[in-house]
Parts: C-alpha cells; sequence; structure tokens
C-alpha cells in the first residue's frame, strides 16, 4: 500500500505540470495510473476502469478550480471563448458521465485508446494546431461550435474522464489563438465536465464500491494524487508563456503518444 501511495504521490506531481502546462485537469495522466494501482491491489470483481475514470473526475475538479484561480489573477483566461460554451458542455457532460455508467469496463478502454489515437492523429495531420497563422484579433467561436461542439465535448470528455482539454485545445488553437492561452482556458472548461462527472459516479449504484469509495469515486487515491499535485501546480504556473509556442504545441502531442504507448503497453 505505501508503494501506491508514492506512486500515485509521484504521478500527482506530473498531473500538476500537465494541468498548468496543457490545460490537463489530469484525466490522461490519472486514468491509467489509477486503473494501473486497482488492477493491482484491488479486490476482485472491483470495477477498476470505472473507478479509475470516477476518480479522476474529482481529482480534476481540484486541479481545474486551483489552475483557473492561478491564470484568472495572471490575466491568461479570455471571457469571449468560455461562456456559454462552458454551459453546454456541463449539459453534455451530464449525459456523458451517466452514459459511461452503462458501459463495460472493456469498452470503455478501447473508447479511451481510441479518444488518444484520433486526437493525435488530427494533431499531426490536419493544419492549425502545430503551428498557427495568428488572426487579431483570434477568430470567435460561432453558434453551432458553441452549442453543439460544447455539448459533444461534454459527452465525450466525462464518459472518459478526460477534462475535454484535448478538444478544447485544438478547437482554440485552430481559432488562432497562442498555445498559452488555449491550454489556460482548458481549465476552466474542464471544471463543468470534472463537477458533472464526479457528482454522477458519485452518486451512481455500484456493487464495486468498497472502503474509501463514494460510487465509484476512490478517495484514498484521490487523496494521494492531490497531494502531489496541488504544490505543483503552485510552483509550475509562473512557468506558463515562457514556452516557445510551437515547442509548447509539439510537447503535448508527445505528451498524448506517450500516454497511449502507456495504455496500449499496460493492455488498457
Amino acid at each position: 500500500m505505501l508503494t501506491s501511495f508514492f506512486s500515485l504521490l509521484f504521478f500527482g506531481c506530473l498531473t500538476g505540470v500537465t494541468t498548468v502546462l496543457f490545460g490537463f485537469g489530469g484525466g490522461f495522466i490519472t486514468v491509467p495510473v489509477i486503473y494501473g494501482v486497482l488492477t493491482a491491489t484491488a479486490r476482485p470483481g472491483a470495477d477498476a476502469m470505472h473507478v479509475a475514470v470516477a476518480t479522476s473526475a474529482a481529482v480534476m475538479v481540484v486541479n481545474a478550480v486551483v489552475a483557473t484561480s492561478a491564470q484568472w489573477r495572471q490575466g491568461r483566461l479570455r471571457s469571449a471563448y468560455l461562456w456559454p460554451l462552458a454551459g453546454f458542455i456541463a449539459i453534455g457532460a451530464c449525459a456523458g458521465s451517466f452514459a459511461a455508467t452503462l458501459v463495460g469496463g472493456t469498452a470503455l478502454r478501447l473508447l479511451f485508446t481510441a479518444y488518444l489515437l484520433v486526437t493525435i492523429t488530427d494533431s499531426l495531420l490536419r493544419k492549425g494546431f502545430l503551428s498557427v497563422a495568428h488572426q487579431i484579433p483570434a477568430k470567435s467561436l460561432d453558434r453551432g461550435t458553441t452549442t453543439l461542439g460544447g455539448m459533444g465535448i461534454g459527452l465525450v470528455a466525462a464518459a472518459l474522464g478526460v477534462g475535454g482539454s484535448v478538444m478544447t485545445v485544438p478547437l482554440l488553437r485552430r481559432r488562432g489563438l497562442l498555445m498559452a492561452e488555449a491550454t489556460a482556458m482548458a481549465n476552466p472548461l474542464s471544471v463543468p465536465v470534472a463537477v458533472a462527472g464526479t457528482l454522477v459516479y458519485a452518486l451512481a449504484p455500484t456493487a464495486a464500491s468498497g472502503a474509501g469509495q463514494f460510487g465509484y469515486v476512490h478517495v484514498p487515491a484521490g487523496a494521494a494524487l492531490l497531494v502531489g499535485s496541488l504544490p505543483t501546480i503552485a510552483a509550475m504556473r509562473r512557468v506558463t508563456g515562457r514556452v516557445p509556442d510551437r515547442v509548447h504545441s509539439a510537447a503535448y502531442v508527445v505528451l498524448l503518444l506517450v500516454v497511449l504507448i502507456v495504455m496500449v503497453t499496460m493492455g488498457i
């Protein structure tokens, strides 16, 4: 158990780094990590994948709120891109979280992996992510993107426990925003996903619930991750904006590739 705690603590620190630099509230790091730890330590019959997704959502609530507060004080958030997109993301997130409780763990793992693969391919092959011709001012979001796009982001993100940053960052990037701006706004846009997901998963009836769990949310694992992530977010907040834009966008894709390789290697 002590080894598991220190593993979660270490990856919590890594989650703090990715929250600040890439707008990941934790999902792409915490889902594979929690799944691996629970698979190794949980009792037979425990639904490790659903618990991993649910716990990831709970961790994201805290990480995203803390990062959003810091970025707001630093003037990196642009309200025109946050509302009403956040409201439609919340609507989709409620539906996505509920749908995920009805899907088997194997199907959820395959969907998570497929989501990663599609995102990486899109970022590499379609123009506008690795480098952009910045608009002055940047292009605004149209009504269809805000409504249907927002609900789609919430639906997929909440179902997979990933916060939506891997859809909102490319979306804002292709509107001409700098990488530092796009990743900063991914955090407040992840809050409605994380809140909706946490509530649905925590209240969902499950036979897999054990000691230290609220529904699917594994409180000890989430707490260990937060012990590592929160101090790291505080330490890293001054780094955002200093990384060259092209390096920042390339590092974003590299991180997704690493997570995909880890997931395939672990068979999750």
